[in-house]
Formats: structure tokens, C-alpha cells, sequence
């Protein structure tokens, strides 16, 4: 064969070599999926909208051994977030044992909607005119999480309706301890980060403070968490601590209300998660409160 034949054949070997390690591309790889997991689609007749509920079951659900067994179930608003986290960090402890087996729910954002615009006007009790409209759903998806999501996954799934968790973060820790201080029957237990105690002119308090005129006792469990940073410093270098809304303040001053009313059927734990910020207080946040509530 001649010299440039020869050097032709390395180089178009040499090239088909390089093309066949060529990465997929993205539109021909398959998404990654979680496993044991599961979307079911909900078209809201109490909201007139339309929201994903994305399940994960625990390790082992589908074992024969475990046939009869019925599981505690969380409920994660702003799912499209914090689904994916929970899942995540429930891994390892599930397998290994340190954490009881729950299964896993996550609430989307309502389909065709901006996440912000849905979880401003779905988690939100009270309507803000200081904020961009509409505020103030949480009514209507409190119904909409009671009367449509919730007997879905019992129907489904096998559901322990004595041990339902609220999990909520920022304006999800607002819309929780709303829910537990108006309707607490329907969840046992909460954990709530960074609740957004300054929304509506700190209305939550005034709202424990009605509750507790009413009532003698409040039967759940509730954790809640802050980040360190998320506090006000006056002359603080550092940038990360909130500018305005002591949130770690007003969390203390929740705590100790709830525990001044000596309610025989609350357990409420508060813990400040230093080193983390508004937006990354969930992930350890919820560590903690797993382990609070479901360690093994």
C-alpha cells in the first residue's frame, strides 16, 4: 500500500476511534430515575389546577415479608426541590438502617406555572400586598393536599394516616405551622426550615396566640430549623447574615411561646444550623428532623 494510503488509514481509524468515545448526546441519553419511585398527575377540583405527586417508597416495601406492614408518609411542599433532596439524603440511612422506613411524597409546583408565582400564592395564608400577586391560597390548597393528594396515596400505597408528616421550608415552614395552629388533625408531626415568621406582619404569632386562647392542648410533633446566618448583625463583615427578618429570633420566640403553653401532646424541638444560609439551611434542616422523628 502506499506511504499515503497507509497514513490516510491511521488517520480515518484514528477519527472513527475518537467519534465512537464521543459522548451521547443529551437528547439520545435516558433520564436518570429514581428507584422505587413513581409520578402521579392530579387535576384539583378544590383549586382548579393541575399538580404532580412524586413517590418514592422505602427499601424493601414490595417484599412479601412486608405485605402487611403500613408506612409513616411525608408530605414535601415545594416538591419540585425538596422531593429530590429528601430522596437523596434518606438513602443510605434507609439502607443501613438509621432511619425508619417512610415513604416519600412530593407536592410540584401547580403544571405550567413559574415555581415562584405557584408556591407564592399556594403556601402563603394571608394575602400580601407587598408582594407580586396572587398571595393568600393556602386555604384552597390545604384542600386541595387533604381531600385530593392524601387519599390518593392511601388509596396507592400502604399509608400510615396516624403518622403524616408536613415538610416544609421558608414561606413550607409558614404554610405548616399555619396548618398545625388551624387544622392540626391531619398531620402528626412536622419539619419546617426557616419558616417565614416575618410574612403579613408576623402574623403567625398572633394566630399560636388565638390558638392557644381556644384550646388546652396541641398534639403534635413539631421541628423546626434555621440557619445561622439567618439572623440580623448590625456592623456584621460577613454578607451571608440577613440584611432585614431575624428569622433565627423569631423562631426562638415560637419555641419558647409553644413551650410556655404546656401542652400535654406537643413535642417541639427548635435547633439553629450554623454555617448555612436561607437557601441552604433544608438539606441539614431535614436531616435533623428525620432523625428527630424517624430515628432508628
Amino acid at each position: 500500500m502506499p506511504t499515503f494510503l497507509r497514513r490516510a488509514a491511521v488517520v480515518a481509524a484514528l477519527a472513527l476511534a475518537i467519534l465512537g468515545t464521543r459522548p451521547t448526546p443529551a437528547q439520545d441519553a435516558p433520564p436518570f430515575q429514581l428507584e422505587r419511585s413513581a409520578v402521579h398527575t392530579v387535576v384539583s377540583k378544590a383549586v382548579g389546577r393541575t399538580y404532580q405527586l412524586y413517590v418514592k417508597l422505602p427499601p424493601g416495601y414490595g417484599d412479601p415479608a412486608n405485605a402487611g406492614r403500613r408506612y409513616p408518609v411525608l408530605y414535601l411542599t415545594d416538591g419540585d426541590y425538596t422531593f429530590q433532596v429528601a430522596s437523596g439524603v434518606t438513602r443510605l440511612p434507609h439502607n443501613a438502617g438509621k432511619l425508619e422506613h417512610v415513604i416519600l411524597v412530593g407536592l410540584s409546583y401547580a403544571q405550567g406555572e413559574d415555581g415562584m408565582v405557584s408556591r407564592r400564592r399556594d403556601l402563603t395564608p394571608w394575602p400580601n400586598p407587598s408582594l407580586p400577586s396572587p398571595t393568600g391560597g393556602a386555604r384552597a390548597y390545604l384542600d386541595f393536599i387533604t381531600k385530593e393528594a392524601i387519599p390518593l396515596v392511601e388509596r396507592q400505597y400502604r399509608a400510615d394516616p396516624a403518622r403524616r408528616t408536613l415538610v416544609g421550608q421558608s414561606f413550607g415552614g409558614l404554610f405548616g405551622l399555619w396548618v398545625a395552629f388551624t387544622e392540626p388533625g391531619h398531620f402528626e408531626s412536622y419539619i419546617l426550615t426557616s419558616p417565614s415568621f416575618w410574612y403579613a406582619d408576623e402574623a403567625l404569632h398572633a394566630l399560636e396566640a388565638a390558638h392557644a386562647a381556644r384550646h388546652k392542648d396541641l398534639k403534635a410533633r413539631i421541628y423546626m430549623a434555621t440557619g445561622g446566618f439567618e439572623t440580623v448583625k448590625p456592623g456584621a463583615k460577613d454578607p451571608r447574615y440577613n440584611k432585614t427578618n431575624d428569622m433565627v429570633g423569631a423562631q426562638g420566640a415560637m419555641a419558647r411561646r409553644l413551650g410556655s403553653r404546656k401542652y400535654p401532646g406537643l413535642k417541639v424541638r427548635a435547633d439553629v444550623i450554623e454555617g448555612t444560609v436561607h437557601e441552604t439551611t433544608f438539606p441539614v434542616g431535614f436531616v435533623h428532623g428525620m432523625t428527630w422523628l424517624y430515628g432508628g
